[in-house]
């Protein structure tokens, strides 16, 4: 039987969109069939050419607010977002999200059991996605390709909240202030949260299922900026630049050394690669339990790599070794639009 929420929400979701009609409509119905209904949405449509205010509005059983601006960003979307929520803690999810029924009852759950300021939770492929859209999933969180780091079963690293679900307090808000616009602004978030003095905790149980970009051409792109944007956070964090960040660039040189070892000396130095590549496609087959997702997790994962990779090292070159990297100021403001 569904419980009812109280008059005052506890939280408060909050989501920028940006022409994104079809994934509200989708993220909405999942709200709205949540078994534990102690929360608000607020959409804030950044500028949309294409509003879904529609989609808003045919939404049954749940109490969302929509909210319309001039494109600026998603963090200074969320900020509006923010500014005009009413629960206690703010929730983050992106617009290609769809909830799992209990996730407010979970999250409810262990924050009565184990009370924290910031948290964040892992993502999944729900049943219905692509199977390009899975593989693409699996690169993201399987530890051979780094995705651990992402809230994964193995981690290594300090967890770091994602904005496609994450949440913090109002008190949080209210120290700290909102987001960044800036690329990788949840890494940003996350960091002045920790150096206010306030935990982050990661809630396993808590997960969403993230449709992700839904071909390959634009998830290189992505994972790209996030290799570039690794070295924008080094900048404006000195101490935040760790080993493991830097796996995806030695792997992309490792790889390089290797073919052209393969040309000019022995094709049996290709062999590591081949075996790293099976190691992939294995475990994606395991996890997946199918073998034309476990075939598209090999580009997927090579992409992954690749594309973070290429993205680190051309940013540490120009930003670091040339100096010739934006300020900070710059850097924050450096992301208008989409």
């Amino acid at each position: 039987m569904e419980k009812q929420s109280t008059n005052s929400p506890r939280f408060s979701v909050i989501v920028p969109v940006y022409n994104r009609i079809d994934e509200v409509r989708d993220l909405l119905d999942s709200l709205s069939r949540q078994t534990l209904k102690n929360f608000e949405v607020v959409i804030v449509e950044d500028g949309s050419t294409a509003p879904c205010e529609a989609a808003v509005k045919e939404t049954q059983g749940v109490d969302v607010k929509y909210f319309y601006k001039e494109n600026e960003g998603r963090s200074i979307a969320r900020n509006h977002g923010m500014e005009r929520a009413e629960g206690d803690y703010f929730i983050f999810f992106d617009s290609d999200c769809v909830i799992p029924p209990e996730y407010f009852e979970t999250l409810t759950r262990e924050l009565d059991a184990h009370p924290t300021d910031c948290f964040g939770g892992p993502d999944s492929a729900h049943e219905s996605f692509t199977t390009t859209q899975k593989a693409i999933n699996f690169a993201m969180t399987s530890f051979l390709t780094t995705g651990g780091i992402r809230g994964g079963k193995v981690s290594l690293e300090k967890f770091v909240p994602r904005t496609f679900n994450m949440g913090f307090s109002r008190k949080v808000y209210e120290k700290v202030g909102g987001f960044r616009e800036m690329f990788s602004e949840d890494i940003d978030m996350s960091t002045r949260i920790r150096e206010a003095g306030f935990n982050v905790a990661l809630i396993r149980s808590a997960y969403v299922y993230h449709k992700r970009r839904v071909d390959f051409k634009k998830f290189l792109r992505q994972v790209y900026v996030f290799g570039m944007s690794r070295i924008t956070l080094k900048l404006l964090y000195p101490g935040s630049l760790k080993a493991v960040h830097a796996l995806p660039a030695v792997a992309v040189i490792i790889g390089v050394v290797l073919l052209a070892l393969s040309i000019f000396v022995s094709p049996w130095f290709l062999l590591p690669l081949g075996l790293y590549l099976l190691a992939i496609f294995v475990t994606a087959l395991i996890s997946t339990r199918s073998v034309v997702i476990a075939a598209k997790a090999v580009p997927a994962s090579v992409i992954q790599i690749c594309g973070y990779g290429c993205g680190f090292i051309k940013a540490f070159v120009i930003k670091i070794l040339l100096g010739k990297g934006r300020n900070v100021e710059e850097e924050i403001l450096m992301r208008k639009g989409r």
